[in-house]
């Protein structure tokens, strides 16, 4: 059931056909919706994409971690990491 995941090309292809457009501005258009989405998350906002899902960022606190090679337990500082959360929508039609 593995099979190779779908290239930037691909995609851009894919969506060409579907927006019966040209290549150039099927990528122009997947790259800008990849900048917004970007930005917004970054800044600490959250962008929906309905059907797809949720992107958002979260906060992460000061813990401890450990070293898998040598076991020794380090402090990491707080970071922010990002967050998709899927929609029910792709849920259902991944588990029919």
């Amino acid at each position: 059931m593995t099979q190779k995941p779908m290239t930037k090309a691909a995609l851009v292809t894919a969506l060409a056909e579907e927006l019966d457009s040209d290549k150039a501005g099927a990528n122009a258009c997947l790259d800008a919706i990849c900048k917004i989405v970007t930005a917004e998350v970054a800044g600490g906002g959250a962008v929906t994409l309905p059907g797809l899902g949720k992107f958002s960022c979260r906060d992460r606190p000061d813990r401890m971690v450990r070293n898998p090679a040598t076991g020794e337990q380090m402090h990491k500082d707080a970071d922010r990491v990002a967050k998709v959360t899927i929609a029910k929508a792709l849920k259902d039609v991944i588990n029919s």
